[in-house]
């Protein structure tokens, strides 16, 4: 500490020194919650929806059956395209012996093997036909809102319900262009130590801690911005397609130098303390801050550890 005396009063300037140590800095984002796999079910064939297996916000596992469209005319297909390959089988089987025998061409033997094949073909397409008149999941999910009642009329593509997989959440966030450096320097730098969670619409903390799992490739022109991806594991399912909430990255910066915000003013936008040199003299000096915190300055330049500052008296004192 050091006096300073006037003719009416006795002032007293506080001097310190900046403290350096770890601090967290937790930046929030506003983001949209996604399901991993989020597809619309559709019907596969027309028809009759003859049954509905499922209920809305069912779980259900991969190959459960989920609709079934009436399938009795493809059944009768089925059978029809059977016996004409049976047919064409017989006949070709009969090409051969007489072939054989020397009794027919080799063309002719040709011709039946290749109705034999077109026969086989077309019953391949009437089992397809038939597989696809029942709905399957193509993974474990969650059943949306059902679109269509038993017995509707259904064409090729109507869509039946959404299946969402929710076991692991991708949560979009935008970050803006100088957040992004900063990110990607740090990592670069192998100096991230960041923790990312997530903040719900209720204003609890999700359980689960989350990673960066991707960065698109853009930035939008119009907002500066470029879209990341954190992605939460939902183990209780307590996370839904279409939620919102804000994403928390938590990073920790090392020995960053770190002031008091009251120890600081400001000139035309710009930051300044005032360091004390050995002779208890104060002069101005430019800094910049790399982050705010509730009542600190993280400094990226200007001071260091060892120079004094102003701490109490700031609008007492001037330069010299």
């Amino acid at each position: 500490e050091s006096e300073e005396k006037s003719e009416h009063e006795e002032r007293k300037v506080v001097v310190t020194n900046p403290d350096q140590k770890d601090v967290t800095i937790t930046q929030s984002y506003v983001c949209q919650i996604h399901s991993r796999r989020h597809i619309e079910v559709r019907a596969l064939e027309e028809g009759y929806l003859e049954e509905i297996k499922v209920k809305e916000g069912q779980e259900v596992k991969q190959g459960d059956i989920l609709f079934t469209v009436i399938p009795y005319l493809y059944q009768a297909k089925l059978d029809a395209k059977r016996a004409e390959a049976r047919l064409a089988e017989i006949e070709f089987e009969n090409t051969q012996n007489l072939f054989t025998k020397k009794v027919v061409s080799q063309a002719e033997g040709a011709l039946h093997q290749a109705k034999l094949d077109r026969a086989k073909a077309e019953v391949m397409e009437a089992e397809r036909e038939l597989y696809f008149t029942k709905v399957r999941a193509l993974y474990d999910g969650i059943i949306d809102r059902l679109q269509l009642q038993q017995g509707s009329l259904v064409e090729e593509g109507d869509i039946l319900t959404s299946l969402s997989d929710n076991e692991v959440m991708w949560v979009y966030f935008n970050l803006p262009e100088a957040r992004y450096l900063e990110y990607m320097k740090g990592r670069s730098q192998h100096k991230l130590d960041e923790r990312i969670e997530l903040m719900l619409a209720d204003g609890s903390k999700f359980s689960e801690v989350g990673e960066i799992g991707a960065i698109e490739a853009n930035f939008n022109n119009e907002t500066g911005n470029i879209p990341f991806r954190a992605d939460f594991p939902n183990p209780d399912g307590l996370l839904r397609h279409g939620q919102t909430g804000n994403v928390l990255i938590n990073r920790t910066e090392h020995d960053a130098i770190v002031i008091p915000q009251r120890a600081t003013f400001e000139i035309l936008d710009k930051r300044y303390v005032y360091v004390v040199d050995e002779e208890h003299v104060a002069h101005q000096r430019l800094i910049t801050i790399k982050n705010e915190l509730e009542d600190v300055f993280v400094v990226d330049s200007g001071i260091g550890p060892k120079d004094r500052i102003v701490l109490e008296g700031v609008r007492q004192i001037q330069d010299g």
